[in-house]
């Protein structure tokens, strides 16, 4: 078994400075990638990042983008070109706020429409732009399993992952056959930023444990070194809980 298969390759990773979008880019370096890492606002955790990778002999970059302004995301694909052929796009950044129906403002709505759902399309269309016809690639678009079990909480965010795990399989015949296009739907890793824990949660995964980082981590480096033969398939890591 080859220990470093994206060895040579370069990906691209949103939100790759903090929490798992921080785990998938030192997964993809323990496989042998260069990272490109894309912040918003948390520049020294993405120098951070970059120097730790950068520690364990692979190259790594930081870039910043906005990506709820379209324009920005144009510029970040750019750039990330300039800095290397990417070979892999990772569209992990998102926005997680809570709140039904109800309580969901068009403020809300149209922020995590921007973040979740229209910055992989234009960052997507760029890269395979980019890339050119030619050029093997791939892409992973990180989602949930709400999307295919939604509640009545985390209304818009549910809603957005939703559609770009319908847009996933969609650009899956779009891209074909020179880029494979899938998703990893994650479950339980992290808690929220804004609490701990909730020691329940246990009880209503199938699993009966909170997934461990390295786990996300190996899933997103089959997507991107494994055969290229699977594409528009949706993974779910999440301890068997979209199946309640």
């Amino acid at each position: 078994m080859v220990d470093t298969p994206l060895s040579s390759k370069v990906v691209l990773i949103t939100g790759a400075a903090r929490r798992i979008g921080r785990a998938l880019a030192f997964a993809s370096a323990q496989a042998g990638a260069d990272v490109i890492i894309h912040y918003g606002t948390s520049k020294e955790s993405a120098e951070a990042t970059r120097q730790e990778i950068v520690a364990m002999g692979r190259s790594a970059w930081t870039v910043q983008a906005d990506l709820s302004r379209p324009d920005e995301v144009a510029r970040l694909a750019e750039n990330a070109f300039q800095l290397a052929p990417v070979f892999g796009l990772v569209n992990n950044a998102a926005i997680f706020a809570g709140g039904p129906f109800g309580k969901t403002s068009l403020a809300d709505w149209q922020e995590h429409l921007a973040v979740n759902l229209t910055a992989p399309f234009l960052l997507t269309q760029s890269f395979a732009r980019l890339l050119g016809p030619e050029r093997q690639g791939r892409v992973v678009n990180l989602l949930d399993w709400r999307a295919s079990r939604p509640g009545v909480d985390h209304f818009a965010y549910t809603v957005t992952k939703a559609a770009l795990a319908a847009m996933t399989r969609s650009l899956a015949l779009s891209m074909a056959p020179n880029v494979s296009v899938t998703g990893l739907a994650l479950g339980a890793f992290l808690p929220p930023e804004s609490g701990g824990r909730d020691p329940d949660l246990v009880n209503r995964i199938p699993a009966g444990r909170w997934g461990e980082l390295h786990e996300a981590g190996h899933a997103l480096v089959f997507l991107l070194a494994g055969p290229a033969y699977v594409t528009g398939e949706i993974i779910h890591l999440d301890g068997g809980r979209h199946l309640l």
